[in-house]
This record gives C-alpha cells, structure tokens and sequence, in this order.
C-alpha cells in the first residue's frame, strides 16, 4: 500500500548556492512546469503562498531558469523596512538627501538592471510606495531621492505575498492596477500539508545539513508526513533543527524522537479520501488561524466538496463556511489551481504539438514540416528547409492529436532561422476548427493547472 511519504520519481531541482527545491508531489511538480514555462517570459510574477511554503525558492527558480539568470538577483522584503526606508532602498537617493546621507547610494531597481527583483511581502508597501511602483512598472524613468537625473531600468519584477491581495484591493489598501499589473502571471504555492510526499525529502535533506550521516525510520517520516505542519516548510526544517541538535540518538531517528504531537499525529493526506462515515479529525497544532483553516480543509475534503455537510460537521452555518472559505482562498484551493494567467498570457498561451504540419505555398510548392507548439494565434515548426518558397499566405493543414481531424487555415510565416525552426501566424481558420483548437488548449491550460484571471 502507498504511503504518503512515498513518491513514484524524483526530481529534484538544484538552484545556484547548493539551494534544492524538493520536487516529489503532483502539485509540486506542475509548479515547477509552470515555472520553467513562464521564466523566460519578461511578464511580472505574482507569487501567493502561505507563511513558510516556500515562495521565496520558486522566485529564485524564476530567475534561474530565465534568460537573466546570468544577471543580478536582488531581493528585498517590503515588511521590514519603514515607508521612507524602503523608498530610498528602492529607488535610490543623492548625498545630502536626508539627514544621514552622507553619499549617494544606487536603489535596487539599479542594482537589478538586467536581472530580477524580488519584492517580498509586496501586500504591506505603503500606498505612496505603490504609486511610485506602478510608474516604474510601466516603464516610467524615475529620480533617487533628492536627485535631478531621470534613471531607467530593465529589471523583471517577482513578487510574492501571504495576504490576500484581492480582499486588500477590495477593502482598498491595495491599488487594483497595481495588483493586475504585478499579477500578470500568478503562481500559488500550495501549502506542505497539500503535498505530503515532499515532506521526506525536505525533512532528510534538513537532517543532513544539521546531522550529516543521520536518516530517520520509515515509521519517524511516515509520522512526519501525517502532521498537517500550519508553519509549513520554515516549521518542518526548524523542527527537524531542533531534534537533530538536542536529540539524543545515535545514526537513526525514530518516530520516539519526535515531538509528541508529531509522534502521534494520525494520517492527515489530503489527496485520499476520509474512510466512509469519519466523525472525528485530529486537531492540528499551530496559531488559531492556521488550526481553524486546517480544520476546514479537512471538512471540506471529508464532506467530498459538499459546503453543507461540511458546516454541519464543523458545527457551523453554512453561510458561515462560506465566508471563510473565502476569507482563507480555500475555494481556490479546491479547483486545484496552482497557477493563473492574465488575458493576454492567455491567450498566447502554447501547448505542445506532436506530428506533422502540411504548408502548401500558392506557388504550389509543398512542404511537410513538423509541429512543436501551437497557441489560438499560430504555430511553432521545424524541419523548414526553404523558408522562403513560403512567401505569402499559405495553407496549413495540421492534427492537435493522433486520429483526431485535421484542421485547415490559413497562415503566414512571420519568421524562421537557419536551423529550420519557424513561427507561423494565423490568417484565418474556419469556425468550427478554431472552436475545436480553444477547447484543446483550454484542457491543455487545465491539465497543466492554469486558471484564468478575468
């Protein structure tokens, strides 16, 4: 019988400065697709992801896996600095600026030129802040404080939150352009207790930093993948901190060396369905929210999605359980999401396509090429040998899949290089084939994990 711990392929990621990104759950491994997808895209990154779940790590794989990745890498956290700290951290200031400014110091934006800017806990910037940031977003030159020169900057913006940004722009501490512009693509991290099976991976890999050579049983990681961990990562590698330097063991840790409430946490696996007729659930241990949350979750999964049987479990109104599954994004949660795309990165969005694709130029020259991706707009081919034979519109004939129908249009080639590759735009399409290729790609997007931003 599968275990929770128990993972069928690894595939870990291995980012600059020894840093790893566990990569052994579904939900993790379609992150890291969606990651590896996006990071070549110039678009801004909304990261959303509980305390302690890992954002900062999938921004730094946005980086390494992108184009800038030879660039600088600055990061800086907009919680812990004052409204006028974090202005002239980010922008800059001139000697004789403010009391204390002594020389003239360069901001982050020109410190990232070329690079990538993580912007930590982007919910708490003041409102002033925001509106500076959303000019320099739209590529709005800008001075250092006190200065007199206009500076500009290339920089990829990634940003991440623990805070419900949509609720924050609802109640209006956050500016909603500001939001869509740094949304243009959204990543959610799920939280540790929704993959289970990276949590052996993590926890040994924390073991060996702080007690090389040491391994836990497979009854101590089957206990640690049970516990619901409402600190998520940054909890599971202090814990494992703790009992690797205060412990008292020889190579092997067993579940009696861990922390009681671990030791005995029971099976809390949110990708298995509760046995038939559960009436109980353990209580988990963390903060008042976290354990409030949890505990909804796990109604949610037992009632099967059911809003009502799992207010009536809770001992609540269901009205009530509305409210707070929109309060804690559960009902996100619930779809499965891990990702969202902004209308035009959704509509440019490509899937890889297999097989071959027919241009047939008016010269009546004919050519079979072969597919690589397609998206609502075009095609992506190789094999082009005589890129040139195909001036002009020409019709295309291609299958999104094999035995599906064949479908026809109209196109141009908008470019090609000296490898064979080219990029075909799309001219026209009969009706009935583009309404076929948006449903395909709509499942693609949804196989994928992509959810749309309206």
């Amino acid at each position: 019988m599968a275990t929770a711990c128990e993972a069928p392929q690894i595939s870990d990621v291995t980012l600059p400065g020894s840093t790893t990104a566990v990569v052994r759950s579904e939900p993790t491994r379609k992150l890291m697709a969606m990651v590896r997808r996006v990071a070549p895209s110039p678009a801004a990154v909304l990261i959303e992801g509980e305390t302690g779940s890992g954002k900062e790590l999938i921004a730094r794989s946005l980086h390494y896996f992108s184009s800038r990745s030879h660039k600088p890498w600055i990061d800086v956290n907009c919680g812990a600095l004052p409204e006028h700290l974090l202005e002239s951290e980010l922008f800059g200031y001139e000697k004789g600026a403010f009391s204390g400014a002594e020389s003239s110091k360069p901001g982050m934006f020109e410190l990232a030129n070329g690079g990538t800017l993580f912007l930590d806990e982007i919910g708490e910037l003041d409102p002033k802040i925001q509106a500076k940031l959303l000019r320099v977003l739209d590529g709005a030159a800008y001075y250092r404080l006190g200065g007199t020169r206009k500076i500009s900057t290339d920089v990829r913006i990634v940003a991440a939150t623990n805070r419900d940004l949509e609720a924050a722009v609802r109640q209006g501490t956050f500016r909603k352009d500001l939001y869509y512009r740094l949304g243009q693509i959204q990543l959610r991290v799920p939280p540790l207790r929704e993959r289970p099976e990276d949590v052996a991976g993590i926890a040994q890999k924390a073991l060996n930093e702080y007690r090389p050579g040491a391994h836990f049983t497979e009854e101590a990681l089957e206990a640690l993948c049970a516990y619901s961990w409402p600190g998520n990562v940054r909890e599971l590698k202090n814990t494992v901190m703790t009992v690797a330097t205060l412990g008292d063991f020889g190579e092997e840790i067993d579940v009696t060396d861990l922390p009681a409430f671990i030791a005995g946490a029971a099976p809390a696996r949110p990708h298995h369905a509760p046995e038939p007729g559960l009436q109980t659930m353990d209580v988990p241990i963390g903060d008042l929210d976290s354990m409030e949350r949890v505990m909804i979750e796990r109604a949610m999964q037992a009632s099967g999605g059911d809003q009502g049987h799992a207010a009536e479990h809770l001992g609540i109104s269901r009205r009530t359980l509305s409210r707070k599954l929109k309060l804690y994004r559960l009902e996100e949660i619930h779809q499965a999401s891990v990702g969202a795309l902004g209308a035009h990165q959704h509509r440019y969005f490509r899937a890889t396509l297999e097989g071959g694709v027919t241009l047939r130029a008016a010269n009546g020259h004919e050519l079979q090429a072969r597919g690589v991706n397609v998206s609502i707009s075009g095609l992506g081919v190789r094999e082009v040998t005589e890129p040139l034979r195909f001036t002009g519109i020409i019709d295309l004939t291609f299958s999104l899949q094999a035995e599906s129908p064949a479908i026809q249009a109209k196109g141009k080639i908008t470019w090609a290089d000296a490898q064979g590759h080219a990029g075909i735009r799309f001219v026209s399409m009969p009706s009935e084939a583009e309404r076929r290729l948006h449903h395909w790609l709509e499942e693609r997007r949804q196989e994928e994990g992509w959810a749309r931003l309206d």
